[in-house]
């Protein structure tokens, strides 16, 4: 003979459910609200951008020229997709760039291996791919960088901070499907 549960058992029940639909709506509808203060950055610069180069002994090596070949032409962030941004001449190798509000996000790929990478490092793995944020002083910044840490050569991706995961996310798309997973070499 079944007993049904108690009015008690069910608002047990019911309660944390309906907690989690209604922190899950709200978060929805309030994840894409605009600051009111915040002043609009503005429609993005695609005028080539003028990349510095940097130590990247691996940049002009088969790995990167197979994932710079992977890459989207346009990436997602933002209201809208980012396109592919030109580099200003001369170009330095291993790098790809995609305009967005405020800030470019910038790839560079053939990287050393970075400096904080650690025994107690804390990796995030996006679609396969694990990256090493790197720090960031501001206490609001409005960027942040993460190195691919699990492939054979590094690759450091930039976005500013009103794109969301969205470039990261296809990045790790296009270093899964072209670059094999390498031990994590801490040290």
């Amino acid at each position: 003979m079944r007993t049904r549960p108690s009015a008690a058992v069910l608002v047990a029940i019911a309660l944390p459910l309906v907690l989690a639909v209604t922190v899950a709506v709200l978060s929805l509808v309030n994840r894409n609200a605009a600051d009111p203060s915040a002043p609009d950055p503005g429609p993005p610069d695609t005028r080539p951008l003028a990349a510095a180069p940097v130590d990247a002994p691996d940049a002009s090596g088969p790995a990167c020229t197979a994932l710079l070949a992977a890459l989207p032409a346009t990436l997602p962030g933002g209201d809208a997709g980012l396109p592919t941004r030109a580099l200003a001449d001369p170009a330095p190798a291993g790098v790809r760039a995609w305009a967005a509000p405020s800030r470019p996000v910038v790839l560079r790929c053939g990287l050393p291996r970075p400096a904080e990478l650690t025994p107690t490092s804390a990796l995030v793995v996006v679609n396969g791919v694990s990256w090493l944020q790197l720090p960031d002083d501001v206490p609001d910044p409005v960027q942040s960088s993460w190195v691919a840490v699990d492939r054979g050569t590094y690759i450091a991706v930039t976005t500013p901070a009103t794109v969301g995961s969205g470039p990261l996310q296809a990045v790790s798309d296009a270093i899964t499907a072209t670059l094999p997973a390498a031990p994590i070499a801490v040290r």
